[in-house]
């Protein structure tokens, strides 16, 4: 019944709707470093592609518009002759659905899905169910992203204003084989637009809702005729937030921020060109805030029975603690009123930093074209943060300069592709370097309430009796409660025995900690990777073809960790506490109690014994990978083809302290420094696919089954990130990956692929005449961890909290998705003007946001609307549009995460293994409704 929705709400759709990219013509201006120079820059005039002249007195004719020219193989083909699953966009589509950035991308391409975390560096792109959690810097994305030949280090880049670009082509599956870096689930390629020889530009001014500015223009023009010529493009954006902190009394979410771009095309005969460019952004906002989705505490109603849980009708402790400590949760029980509460006074803002310059050289050789692309950058985000998401200063990131992530990236790419045996072989050889330097600098400190509080959660869980507590007290006990659990009160006795001294001092403790942790600490991972790559195209008849690439990649990275931490409190209780804990004498009960007291006081290892530690790691690793491809032409309108391919994406570092021991009991060591090394990723992808155009109608269709080993997973458990990969036993390990224990599960036998995606996806396009173009776009896909996973290439046993992953579907990973959008033109009288109206759709099925899976991160299936209504003049001289982003003003979130240090135990594991589930969750939504009216000019 669900799929049937689906595809109802599809069809309902496409009545009204054709897709965004079905609009564009095929591009004038193929990507430069496969163009003649008699061609590079026509597309840079100021007439729209969309616009083109029409005949007088002649019946306009459809345009199979969908049918665009792309460079997805590094050479210039028709997206309908290659045979990868590859989806193309061109800048009208991109104009008219609002993108400014590659998020508005997921409208148009129903495999592709961005979402972004605790700030908008923490970007994360998926492909087919696929991606990495953007959180941990020193993990890379499994989608890479490119920007006019260039990699970006991470994701988060491509969520800068992107200026004018030509086209953004989004390749599904693993890549290697054509360009630079390689990537292990795609690639999201973006080219901009070229210099032109035709003195022209543009400009475009935005008003709408939340106070939103946005101003861009550009030039672009000859220096020398037919020699040199420039373009400059700019953007400047500012709007409100749309959280509001009651605290702060400060709107959040907010954007402040500019781009330019400046490019020179050098051309100084027939077969060379020398494409120079440099780009700055800078952002200063407040980002990201979050809500909370749910307070509740569950229970087991029936102990030793699983399966079941109850909501406890006393409420949550925690909760409880916290607001006897002055904290108010403003968005329980409507998240959606986006209301939000930091700490008075860290409301902080963030400056993030992008910016570097590429140089393409462009070579006619006679017996090949040679390629050449150059470049070097820097990314710089700043971390300042209210890290608890609420007023209650449980942990922050000061804003003084000492909590950021910077990459400096320098890389060298060189191709060469030419033809062979009469053009029966089309060759393309290439090699790759590039060092990459990253520095994480972090400050994360205890918040001034932070002891209080974790003494309260530890008295809580003794016994839940308000009366028991009092925050302003040492050990968070009131006179009552110290009385109570020390057995002075006639008729009890010392609640924890001979040791109540002892645990009772442990609990005063930790109530010392306020204010203290890392001062500044700083990781370092240095990358150097270079690579050598072929990929070849033989016509076996003028029908078949059968490819061929290979590619080697070498990986060497070196870590090193330099610690400031003034957290004294921890080794103090370690040296009091811990040798409880490996004492035959002490119960086990209260080994579970002394054990989360010196959990809440070193969480995370912040201890100021990390400071005399020399922590250096560093690793090598080659790995080959590759492609192969029979494709055939059973008639011109129609492509079949057969792949395989390998894919790879390097291990590292997971730049966090808290994965340096397996527990908090005792100090890290330098030998701890190789725990925070995680494994390669590598996947073999099988796909069959038909590709058929016309004039009037296209159909794509592509089946795929792709196989992870060491799927490097990232996950936030509410205290600190865990890094892992996920592979899978061949033997049974009868359920202990999904048990609570971390110390059963490892693999005793082979390991093997641990996630699998496959499915279908489907895009068809319909144009019946020439202002109207309807396409529909429809992914399934089936992305799922398999049973008997482990940690590891090793087969090292699954940390304990990814428990629900056996078996099940992987986080951010919708079954069903469709995608529509549509485009009518119609001229309005003999001036050249026209109409433009204008929607697109997205719906997406049920799915989880968390990593780990938890019931209370789930998100239910939703529809996304935009919309766009406009006039325009001749030759697009002019426009004046209005639009609206997210229509219907759909509530729906981002990602779901558990509220730090705000409590342990979720629904899923109350159900497992009983006990208590007190986790607080929290989450960052996804924007609503937003509207406006953009003016344009071209000339």
């Amino acid at each position: 019944m669900r799929m049937t929705a689906y595809l109802l709400s599809a069809a309902a759709t496409i009545a009204i709707a054709a897709p965004a990219f079905a609009q564009d013509v095929p591009t004038t201006q193929p990507e430069a470093q496969t163009v003649p120079s008699n061609t590079s820059g026509t597309a840079a005039a100021s007439v729209d592609a969309q616009q083109q002249p029409v005949a007088e007195n002649a019946n306009p004719q459809p345009i199979n518009a969908g049918d665009i020219v792309i460079t997805a193989t590094r050479r210039s083909e028709r997206l309908s002759n290659v045979p990868i699953a590859v989806s193309a966009v061109g800048q009208a589509a991109l104009q008219n659905s609002g993108a400014t950035d590659i998020r508005q991308m997921t409208q148009l391409a129903p495999s592709l899905l961005i979402s972004s975390t605790g700030s908008e560096a923490n970007a994360s792109a998926r492909i087919r169910g696929i991606g990495t959690v953007g959180d941990n810097p020193g993990l890379e994305s499994s989608v890479a992203v490119f920007i006019d030949g260039v990699y970006r280090s991470r994701t988060g880049s491509g969520l800068n204003d992107l200026g004018e670009v030509d086209r953004i082509e989004v390749l599904r599956g693993p890549q290697g084989t054509l360009a630079g870096r390689n990537a292990s689930a795609g690639t999201i390629n973006i080219l901009t637009k070229l210099p032109s020889y035709q003195f022209g530009g543009y400009g475009d001014a935005t008003y709408g809702n939340y106070n939103n500015i946005r101003i861009a223009g550009g030039l672009t023009g000859p220096i020398i005729k037919d020699k040199l010529a420039f373009r400059l493009d700019g953007v400047f954006g500012k709007r409100d937030g749309y959280y509001y902190d009651v605290i702060n009394q400060t709107d959040y979410n907010d954007r402040n921020r500019y781009f330019v771009r400046g490019q020179l095309l050098f051309e100084p005969s027939a077969d060379v060109s020398v494409r120079l460019i440099g780009d700055y952004t800078r952002r200063d906002e407040k980002c990201c805030g979050a809500v909370y989705i749910d307070t509740r505490e569950k229970i087991d109603p029936t102990p030793g029975v699983a399966g079941d849980f109850a909501i406890n009708p006393a409420g949550n402790r925690i909760q409880q603690v916290m607001q006897s400590m002055g904290a108010v949760f403003p968005s329980q029980g409507d998240p959606y009123n986006r209301r939000i509460a930091n700490t008075l006074g860290r409301a902080y803002s963030n400056i993030t930093k992008d910016y570097g310059g590429s140089g393409q050289i462009d070579a006619n050789l006679g017996f090949a074209q040679l390629t050449s692309i150059t470049a070097y950058r820097e990314y710089k985000s700043g971390g300042a943060a209210d890290i608890d998401y609420g007023n209650l200063d449980i942990g922050y990131r000061a804003d003084d300069g000492n909590s950021y992530r910077q990459f400096h990236t320098f890389s060298q790419e060189v191709r060469l592709n030419g033809s062979l045996f009469d053009d029966k072989l089309d060759w393309l050889v290439g090699g790759y370097y590039s060092k990459e330097d990253l520095v994480v600098a972090d400050n994360l400190k205890f918040g001034t309430q932070y002891g209080a509080f974790a003494a309260c959660r530890i008295v809580a869980t003794v016994n839940p009796a308000a009366a028991l507590r009092n925050p302003a007290n040492p050990g968070c006990l009131s006179a009552a409660g110290r009385a109570v659990l020390s057995g002075q009160v006639p008729g009890t006795q010392p609640a924890f025995g001979a040791l109540t001294g002892t645990i009772l001092s442990g609990i005063d403790r930790l109530s010392t900690l306020n204010n203290l942790g890392d001062q500044r600490s700083t990781y370092y991972q240095d990358s150097e990777n270079y690579a050598f790559f072929t990929h070849n195209i033989f016509k076996v008849t003028d029908k078949l073809s059968i490819t061929g690439g290979l590619r080697y990649t070498h990986e060497q990275k070196d870590f090193h960790a330099d610690f400031n931490n003034n957290n004294t409190v921890c080794p103090a209780q370690q040296a009091a506490l811990s040798p409880l804990l490996a004492s035959a004498a002490v119960p086990a009960s209260l080994k579970t109690l002394v054990g989360g007291i010196v959990t809440l006081t070193c969480t995370g290892n912040s201890t100021s014994a990390l400071n005399g530690l020399d922590l250096n790691d560093g690793f090598k690793e080659g790995e080959f990978s590759g492609t192969g491809i029979v494709s055939y032409k059973p008639r011109t309108d129609t492509l079949l083809y057969a792949s395989y391919s390998r894919g790879y994406k390097a291990g590292g570092y997971n730049l966090d302290r808290s994965d340096l021991t397996a527990n908090v009991f005792a100090a890290p060591t330098n030998a701890s420094a190789s725990r925070l090394r995680f494994d390669p990723e590598t996947v073999n992808s099988y796909e069959l696919g038909l590709k058929f155009t016309s004039a009037q109608f296209t159909f794509n269709v592509a089946g795929f089954r792709q196989e992870f080993k060491n799927f490097q997973l990232n996950t936030f458990n509410g205290t600190n990130f865990i890094v892992q990969n996920i592979s899978s036993c061949d033997t049974s390990l009868n359920g202990a990956d999904r048990d609570a224990s971390a110390a059963t599960g490892a693999c005793t036998g082979d390991v093997k692929y641990g996630v699998r995606s496959q499915g279908v996806e489907l895009e068809a396009g319909l144009f019946p005449v020439r202002d109207v173009a309807v396409s529909l776009g429809y992914t399934y896909v089936d992305t799922t961890f398999k049973n008997n996973l482990v940690g590891s290439e090793t087969g090292e046993a699954l940390d304990p909290a990814l428990f629900l992953l056996s078996g099940n579907t992987l986080s951010n990973a919708p079954k069903h998705t469709v995608t529509a959008s549509g485009t009518w033109t119609p001229e309005l009288g003999s001036s050249g003007i026209t109409g433009l109206f204008y929607i697109d759709g997205r719906m997406t099925s049920d799915y989880n946001t968390g990593s780990d899976l938890f019931t209370e991160k789930t998100q239910d299936g939703f529809f996304l609307m935009n919309a766009r209504i406009g006039i325009r003049g001749p030759a697009q001289k002019w426009a004046v549009e209005l639009w609206a982003q997210n229509l219907l003003d759909t509530d729906y979130q981002q990602v779901g995460f558990n509220a730090p240090f705000q409590g342990a135990g979720n629904l899923d594991q109350v159900k497992a293994f009983g006990g208590v589930g007190n986790q607080i969750f929290t989450s960052y939504l996804a924007e609503p409704r937003t509207y406006g009216l953009t003016v344009r000019t071209r000339f």
